[in-house]
Order: structure tokens, then sequence, then C-alpha cells
């Protein structure tokens, strides 16, 4: 058996054996669904292995999860969020949300999993809608004498096409999508908070600073993961991160990465600028 090897089954008969109360933390950095080259993203496909293994501890006396991401992908802030609530009520483990610079939009509705939210009284929380945005073209390629020719079967296959003129009736329809989604966005805040908002008009996009999202209700204190599980569990907690394997979902070293970008074809360069520049827009709606 390899040094490695002995010693996590050490650490691992440690745990098993030891009165030291422990809490497993999850970390979620960055914008969620957005996967880049350089940045994976937060996605259920590549954070479900940790999120399962910070369950499988039966002595850990709960789960903490600390989050700073401006948001993203809806579909994939739900996947997350409902893995967190089943495995907690599996489990029977309360879970403990700590935000950091911001947990926006998708990052609040994951925040939403636990059954405490925490922040900074400078965190950004809340950016409680649904936002779509990108570029017309049209005017552009027309000064530029450039011919576009596409090709569709399916009348609204080129709906919200960049190269188009605006068309009054795809922009019903996408506002139409937006309410679907704002709608579960809202049922989900208001089954995790209930009772705990202070007012109704939280669902308009606008976001607050931690001491203002305590007065709301949209978080439950102003603390940070070590101070509140050392406050609950005594002094002698253990905080065990729980870190994505190696090699897991294409994550690499930055050797590989650069290998990645050097062998990449112009097109796939291209991309990974535009979600570069997406990603930064997103932080940077809120100061960061």
């Amino acid at each position: 058996m390899s040094e490695k090897k002995m010693k996590k089954k050490k650490s691992w008969f440690k745990r098993l054996f030891s009165k030291t109360p422990t809490v497993p933390v999850l970390r979620f950095t960055g914008p969620i669904g957005m996967a880049t080259p350089l940045n994976p993203g937060i996605s259920l496909a590549n954070t479900a292995d940790m999120i399962e293994r910070a369950f499988e501890d039966k002595k850990a006396k709960a789960v903490a999860v600390v989050i700073n991401s401006p948001g993203g992908s809806p579909v994939q802030s739900m996947l997350i969020y409902k893995r967190l609530r089943a495995l907690a009520e599996e489990n029977e483990k309360k879970i403990y949300v700590f935000t950091e610079d911001v947990a926006a939009s998708g990052g609040y509705f994951i925040a939403c999993a636990g059954d405490e939210i925490y922040a900074d009284p400078s965190s950004i929380i809340g950016s409680i809608g649904v936002i779509a945005a990108g570029f017309g073209f049209d005017k552009a390629i027309e000064k530029l004498g450039v011919e576009r020719r596409v090709y569709t079967a399916g009348e609204k296959k080129l709906t919200l096409d960049s190269f188009q003129p605006e068309n009054p009736d795809d922009i019903a329809r996408l506002k139409e999508l937006q309410k679907d989604i704002h709608k579960t966005f809202k049922e989900v805040v208001t089954t995790s908070r209930g009772e705990k908002l202070t007012e109704d008009d939280l669902f308009t996009g606008e976001f607050w600073t931690g001491t203002k999202a305590v007065e709301l209700g949209l978080i439950d204190g102003l603390s940070d993961v070590r101070t509140k599980m050392r406050e609950l569990f005594g002094s002698e907690v253990e905080l065990e991160l729980i870190k994505a394997k190696k090699g897991l979902f294409g994550r690499s070293s930055p050797q590989g990465v650069m290998a990645q970008l050097t062998g990449a074809t112009p097109a796939q360069l291209t991309n990974q600028l535009i979600s570069s520049i997406e990603e930064r827009a997103l932080w940077s709606r809120f100061g960061l």
C-alpha cells in the first residue's frame, strides 16, 4: 500500500473514533453553468460527487456551504438546490450557508438550500430576478455589405437571432419564458425563507448588503463559517473542506489548461474570450 493511501486510511480511522465534532464544508465559487477551459463553472455535474461525500460522514454535526457567486444558469441552480435539500432530509442534517462577496441571482438560489444563511455585513445578497442579454449586429453587417444566409425548417428557428432586426413577437415570447423562470425562483425563496421575509416586494432583481438582507429576512445573521461553527459546536470543531477529485470532469492542471488553449482552434479561443467577458460582466454588476 502506498504512503498516500496509508495516510488516507489512518485519517479515516482517526475520524471514525475521534470525539471531536466535524463539519464538512462545500465551497461553490464562480458563475453557475458557464464552463470555459480556465473555469469549469458551478454545475451539478462537477459538484455532485463533492455534495454526496459531504453527507457521507454520519457523525458530522451538519454540513456547511460557502457560496461566492454572481449567478448564472437557473437550471443548474435548481439542480444543486434540490440535491442539497434531498441529501439533508435523507441524512437528517442541517445545512448552514455562508456567503462571501456575493450570493446573487443563482448564487442566492443555491443559498436557499440552507436551513440558515449567514453573510458578511458587506456581502451582496439578492438579485431575485431573471435577465437575458445580447447584441444586435444587423445594422453593422448591413454597413459592411455582408449578406448573411441562413436556412431553417421551422418558422421560429431564428427567434432572437443577433443578426436579424428585433422582432416584437420574439421579445414577447422571451418575456413569457422569463416570467415562468422568475415564478419558480420566487417559489423557492418563499418556501425557504417563509415568514422570515419582512417585505413582499423583494423579487424585483434588486440586491442589498448583508446588513440590509438580515432586516429583510433574506438571511439569518452576520457571521462566517469558522465563527458560526465554533459558536454552535464548540471551539474544537474541525472544518473539513470537501474537494473535487483530481481529473474530475475535465479539471486540469495549469499546464494542462495551457495545452488545451495552445492547441485550440480560433473558434474555441473566441468562445473562451466571449465566456470570460460574460463572466467578468456578471461579477462587475456587483462592483467586483
